[in-house]
């Protein structure tokens, strides 16, 4: 069995418990920690109700990219329409940029001078 053929399972090949590595994510955000504070984050978040939107619309004021799970927020769309515009508003008025992706699950809102490109890479259309 070559490199390559481990890597994406051969023909036949099933992958042996032992030849699982655990990783420590715990670890690693541990280390992360310690890190100096970064220009950026991108935050997650999600909207249930219109309530949830003043602490998103910080982020984006405080220069954070924000990924809002909007899927609950559809059940309602009065609310829902009420939310989006909001959103929209205040990525125009930091100069920055929203998008839904993922079937319209997910809204990515992101602050000042950053951009989204609508041109998919790989995968096809």
């Amino acid at each position: 069995m070559g490199f390559l053929d481990s890597i994406i399972g051969g023909k036949g090949a099933t992958p042996k418990e032992e030849e699982y590595m655990d990783l420590d994510l715990a670890a690693y955000e541990d280390a992360a920690a310690g890190e100096e504070p970064a220009l950026m984050y991108i935050k997650i978040a999600t909207i249930n109700d219109l309530k949830d939107t003043p602490r998103i619309k910080d982020e984006v004021y405080n220069n954070n990219i924000v990924i809002i799970d909007i899927q609950k927020l559809k059940l309602d769309k009065i609310t829902f329409e009420r939310v989006m515009k909001d959103l929209k508003d205040v990525a125009r008025d930091v100069n920055g940029d929203i998008i839904g992706i993922g079937d319209q699950r997910y809204v990515v809102i992101t602050p000042t001078s950053v951009k989204i490109s609508r041109e998919k890479i790989g995968g096809g259309n």
